[in-house]
């Protein structure tokens, strides 16, 4: 039984998820306390316990402690099942963060499986739709991974709604990751995603955009969606020759339209600025798969508290070593490769 600490490093709920992930994909039980500790709202909450119940789900795993605010959860494995699976968040909790925990295990698998997911589709402190799409699929594919995502219904906080489906295929050999140039960019583009609020919010997040990042109006536009609940996001999408990227910003109630804008593009400023292949959240979250898969090293951003956490919670898993070496003022390497046994 390996034991996790759920209140090390960052602490959050990608403790838990990224322990899941690993448990499926290794057959390894595990145990984690503390979950959530230092939070304000301690323990298990809707949107990890469907995380928990999709991947028991999918390998047929014995649980105990999977309730609401709980801070010890027991999860023992059983073999990997593919197949067709039905999900519901059943909150507006992300259903980006639940694809992300089973995709990597369902991957190792012989036969393709097709996810339906229902939840939130969009939300603050979470993957959207767009960033699995167009960032984060593309990079596991280098990697052998082989999935695909279409979105049915939006859903925004604090009603949900959404629906998603997911093809899942079994992955394929590949060569391990070498990406420290992300090559000349090939366009920039940004878009604002509107439901149930007025217009003029979206044109003036496009406004600060266009003129903050120089964009021209054809690679600007405005998407009215109809969704349960009234929602905002906006992003921008930077196409280079061996990466794409893509930052996300929120509307948020008492926030000018400027200010959310205006944070989405510091984001892309800094990572233009700093010359480096993929920007703090991707690279955060290809850690596990590139883990699983071949290892292989990539620039980035400082790393964060939750690369960090991630790190340390695959070294309870996998024998790999994960190092990180500042390449001044463009950024960090990072390299993640199979510790050879001592001979």
């Amino acid at each position: 039984m390996i034991e996790i600490d759920g209140s090390a490093g960052e602490g959050g709920g990608q403790v838990v998820r990224s322990s899941l992930t690993l448990a499926m994909s290794t057959a390894s039980p595990v145990i984690i306390r503390n979950i959530r500790a230092r939070r304000s709202n301690p323990g298990l909450r809707a949107q990890h316990l469907a995380a928990v119940h999709a991947a028991a789900a999918i390998c047929g795993a014995r649980v105990e402690g999977a309730a609401i605010a709980s801070s010890v959860l027991t999860f023992v494995p059983g073999a990997l099942r593919p197949g067709d699976y039905e999900i519901d968040v059943g909150t507006a909790g992300s259903t980006m963060l639940v694809l992300q925990t089973i995709l990597p295990a369902l991957s190792l698998c012989r036969a393709p499986s097709q996810i339906l997911l229902r939840g939130g589709t969009h939300n603050p402190r979470a993957p959207t739709f767009e960033f699995i799409q167009h960032a984060y699929l593309p990079l596991l594919a280098r990697l052998g991974y082989k999935a695909g995502v279409s979105l049915e219904r939006h859903g925004f906080y604090p009603r949900g709604g959404g629906v998603v489906r997911a093809a899942i295929e079994p992955r394929r050999p590949s060569d391990s990751l070498d990406l420290l140039e992300r090559g000349p960019i090939q366009s920039r583009t940004a878009r604002v995603l509107i439901s149930r609020l007025p217009s003029h919010i979206a044109q003036r997040e496009l406004d600060v955009l266009r003129s903050r990042l120089g964009l021209p109006q054809h690679a600007c536009g405005i998407d009215t969606v109809t969704a349960p609940s009234a929602g905002n996001t906006l992003h921008v999408c930077v196409d280079c020759i061996n990466v794409s990227t893509v930052f996300c910003g929120f509307g948020i109630r008492g926030v000018p339209a400027e200010t959310v804008a205006g944070r989405v593009a510091d984001e892309v400023e800094r990572y233009l600025a700093a010359e480096v292949a993929l920007d703090s959240h991707l690279a955060d979250q290809i850690l596990l798969p590139l883990a699983l898969a071949t290892g292989g090293r990539f620039s980035t951003l400082t790393p964060s508290g939750h690369m960090e956490t991630n790190a340390a919670v695959i070294n309870r898993f996998l024998p790999v070593d994960y190092e990180r070496l500042e390449r001044g003022a463009k950024g960090w390497e990072v390299t993640l490769r199979t510790r050879r046994p001592p001979q």
